[in-house]
């Protein structure tokens, strides 16, 4: 921990490698020291693109500081996928099969990532193969996610959408995250666009979760203020995730 002070200075620059419940908190030690020492900082202004869809793969990324957007673009508008918050890595997907990015990534702030370029990760792993089965377990729960996406989408009442991924949201997209973030950097207009559903709709339903004490607004924020009863007004009724300790993470669409 503190070697991983001394090698960013600012806090801030290594959030992605220290905060608690991150996915490099998840690596062995010698893992997390070798990619510590060759991650590298890479600063975007707001509205600045990380990459683009069709982008080759350029290794993997973390996110210390600021929100970055993911979607894609076409016939003149974006699909919104994710709001992405720290500490959330990136990008193993390419690591995996070598292919181009399938969707865009803009700095919605300023932000803070560090950086494994392509060729460094795969030398690392190389070496270190027992680290591509890390980087397995965080696509799996990813993908895992997906589904859980596919399904609320078919399945939930606007409601219990607003509510699942507004906890998804608050670990972080993180592997085994132990707490959820309480605060949520979005407006009403990505919440829906994300969702599918009408600004309207996301508006009438972010008001009765209010009434009903679960979360606070403010401009841009959403507060959390009882994620356990947010989490059981996401599940289906009579979803065994009602009655069981079930870990919301969402580790959604990460295939940037």
């Amino acid at each position: 921990m503190n070697m991983l002070h001394r090698e960013f200075g600012e806090p801030r620059f290594g959030r992605a490698l220290i905060a608690p419940g991150s996915w490099f908190q998840t690596l062995p030690a010698a893992l997390q020291a070798e990619l510590a020492c060759r991650a590298r900082p890479l600063f975007l202004q707001a509205g600045e693109r990380l990459c683009a869809r069709g982008d080759p793969p350029d290794g993997l990324y973390g996110l210390s500081d600021g929100i970055l957007r993911v979607g894609s673009t076409g016939n003149g508008g974006e699909a919104l996928l994710a709001m992405v918050q720290p500490p959330h890595w990136f990008g193993e997907v390419g690591l995996f099969d070598g292919s181009p990015r399938t969707h865009d990534v803009h700095a919605e702030t300023d932000v803070v990532l560090l950086h494994l370029p392509q060729i460094v990760m795969l030398a690392v792993l190389e070496r270190e193969p027992e680290g591509w089965r890390h980087l397995g377990r965080m696509l799996a729960g990813k993908m895992r996610s997906v589904f859980v996406s596919f399904e609320q989408m078919q399945m939930l009442p606007p409601r219990a959408r607003v509510a699942r991924r507004l906890v998804m949201m608050a670990a972080d997209h993180q592997v085994d995250r132990p707490t959820l973030r309480r605060e949520l950097t979005l407006s009403q207009e990505q919440l829906a666009r994300m969702l599918s559903l009408s600004r309207q709709t996301v508006n009438e339903v972010l008001a009765g979760l209010e009434a009903d004490g679960l979360i606070r607004r403010r401009r841009r924020v959403i507060e959390l203020l009882d994620p356990d009863r947010l989490h059981k007004d996401g599940a289906e009724p009579g979803d065994a995730s009602d009655e069981t300790d079930v870990n919301p993470v969402d580790k959604s669409v990460d295939k940037v």
